[in-house]
């Protein structure tokens, strides 16, 4: 498997942790053509995240050693508190052909580097949720060692579970506070938005995917059209109509600074826990 104008090709792809996020990015580059499932090798202690990637038809193991020394490229999705121990354990085996891409919420770039040998091309990814459907948004980080080609092929491949872009490291925990958060952020608006239809009489369950079809259409026209927000909105607002009674309601509640607030919060816990 190899991505075109990306650098090098990756002839095996790794997993060490095989929890939901390693499985969902594993499934997107499969079912994306990105590598074939028997070119994908996955470790964990035990058999019961390892049985969905051999669902999968990928290979597993209970040998995080084996991982690197058979994949050149690596995602590193354990648990923040077995990380340490793991990467002591991996550590003998990593070389300068390795890629290492951290998946890994609150470590960062500069724990990975001090805890891999000096040669060690280390990138850190931070995913949300919704790349379970292959429609997350990332964004990533290089470490001192990893290069534009290493950043390049890595996008390459998370095309498959969404939109990725590079940023400095000192992003990654605003986009947790944004977009790793967000997603609860939107699921409380969309529940907060079918609640108001139901109060005026829709059933429930036609209410709710009403508003997740909203959330949805909005959100695609948004990023197809490049538009800011407040020019999508304007479109929808008419002089004296329906829309601008409900806009007030918004504002006399304080939504837009309770949202700039959240992200915010979620944001400067996000700083806190990446400093432990």
């Amino acid at each position: 498997m190899a991505a075109a104008g990306a650098g090098p090709e990756v002839r095996c792809v790794g997993f060490v942790g095989a929890g939901r996020m390693a499985e969902a990015i594993a499934q997107a580059l499969i079912r994306a053509g990105k590598v074939e499932a028997q070119h994908v090798l996955a470790s964990a202690p035990s058999d019961r995240n390892l049985c969905h990637f051999r669902a999968l038809g990928c290979r597993t193991t209970h040998s995080n050693q084996e991982v690197l020394r058979s994949c050149s490229l690596v995602f590193l999705a354990t648990k923040p508190h077995v990380l340490p121990a793991v990467l002591a354990e991996v550590a003998p085996v990593v070389t300068s052909q390795h890629i290492l891409v951290s998946v890994v919420a609150g470590v960062t770039l500069s724990t990975l580097q001090e805890l891999l040998p000096p040669v060690a091309r280390v990138l850190r990814v931070s995913p949300n949720l919704p790349c379970l459907v292959q429609e997350g948004a990332m964004v990533m980080a290089r470490g001192r060692h990893a290069g534009r080609n290493d950043a390049e092929l890595l996008q390459t491949l998370l095309e498959a579970c969404g939109q990725c872009e590079e940023v400095p490291e000192a992003q990654v925990d605003i986009h947790t506070g944004l977009s790793g958060s967000g997603v609860a952020f939107v699921c409380a608006f969309s529940e907060a938005l079918a609640e108001g239809a139901i109060k005026m009489g829709m059933p429930s369950g036609l209410a709710h995917r009403i508003a997740a079809q909203t959330l949805l259409g909005t959100a695609k026209m948004l990023l197809q059209k490049g538009q800011h927000p407040a020019l999508l909105r304007t479109d929808v607002c008419t002089p004296g109509g329906t829309t601008i009674y409900g806009l007030h309601a918004l504002e006399q509640g304080g939504l837009r600074a309770a949202a700039m607030s959240a992200v915010e919060a979620a944001t400067c816990r996000a700083k806190e826990l990446s400093r432990k």
